[in-house]
């Protein structure tokens, strides 16, 4: 049975009472609302398709991402970035909004204002976050909420980077050696191997810090990765000149090449040595790209490179291949 009270002189409280289930009650700003919301809770009760609400309507979307930072997060192989992701959505206004009351409008507005401060696909990955936030409350922690992530639409992936190592003009140093010269600068003495050893391999940062000793044979000139970011382990090939900056570093007790690094470290050291070198829009995962590049310019096919960079898709290979026209024109003779 339904009974509607005032509460002062501009609320109205509705309350739902049935035998075999515990007591709803909401507020309102009018009777007509609250009289509207009982109605449709009994006839809930009534059909046998009544779930509560009540925690959906007293939980934030902050208390959801603070659980899913604890429980979810840590058991992906991207645990930190993700983590950096979620405490930026903690920020937001949104975040302080009862998840029952979040729509596909709310979703769609703070992913219109994040795409006039970031890239579509920076914006495509927070919205995957977030619509695995609501999954995992509605499926596993037994939230009643529908997922609003669902009901828009999410941007495009941007333009694929293309960013290179440039050769100097007009007498200035080319890119690679005034980013060298800056590595070898910085107050982060792994920064340097690290940057030479990116661009001899094709490996990806955090792959080059977690190497350890155990792994690497420099004269068979080969370095294993037992995990990866896809899940496979490979074995990279080592040129001379990678194998000359791993026989120049010395041996840690623990094993690990480069000990107590984290990827936030050398974030922000290769970032510092970009501004030194005055290299505009570098960042570190373009020396992948350009390594990757360099792979297939020496003559290696695409099963080879593949082999090397660890792409499973050998369609995500043929954005490096940014051979010179020029290039291609000797080869047809």
């Amino acid at each position: 049975m339904a009974t509607l009270r005032k509460r002062g002189p501009y609320q109205w409280q509705a309350q739902v009472r049935k035998k075999g289930h515990p007591p709803q009650s909401k507020t309102f700003e009018t009777r007509a609302a609250a009289a509207s919301w009982a109605r449709a809770i009994e006839v809930e009760i009534d059909n046998g398709v009544f779930v509560s609400r009540a925690e959906a309507e007293s939980t934030t979307l902050k208390e959801l991402l603070e659980r899913y930072l604890v429980e979810v997060t840590p058991l992906k192989k991207g645990a930190a970035p993700e983590a950096a992701r979620i405490q930026a959505f903690m920020n937001d206004p949104l975040a302080r909004r009862y998840v029952a009351g979040i729509r596909g409008v709310d979703i769609a507005r703070y992913r219109d204002q994040r795409l006039c401060k970031v890239s579509s696909s920076t914006v495509k990955r927070d919205l995957g976050i977030l619509g695995h936030v609501f999954e995992v409350a509605r499926k596993e922690w037994g939230i009643h909420i529908c997922n609003p992530v669902r009901e828009v639409k999410l941007p495009a992936n941007g333009k694929a980077r293309e960013r290179r190592l440039r050769a100097g003009q007009d007498g200035e140093e080319n890119e690679e050696h005034r980013l060298l010269h800056a590595c070898q600068k910085a107050r982060n003495p792994f920064l340097l191997p690290i940057v030479r050893l990116a661009l001899e391999t094709a490996m990806r940062r955090g792959e080059i810090i977690q190497l350890r000793w155990e792994h690497i044979d420099l004269n068979r000139r080969i370095a294993h990765l037992p995990d990866t970011k896809n899940g496979y382990s490979r074995t990279v090939p080592l040129s001379p000149t990678a194998v000359h900056v791993l026989r120049s570093l010395p041996r840690s007790l623990h094993g690990q090449v480069f000990p107590g690094l984290t990827t936030e470290a050398i974030q922000r050291s290769f970032v510092r040595a970009t501004r030194r070198a005055k290299l505009k829009d570098l960042r570190f995962h373009d020396l992948r790209h350009e390594a990757t590049t360099r792979l297939f310019e020496k003559g290696l096919n695409i099963m080879e490179v593949a082999s090397i960079t660890g792409h499973k898709d050998l369609r995500m290979l043929k954005r490096y291949t940014h051979l010179k026209a020029e290039d291609l024109a000797r080869k047809l003779g």
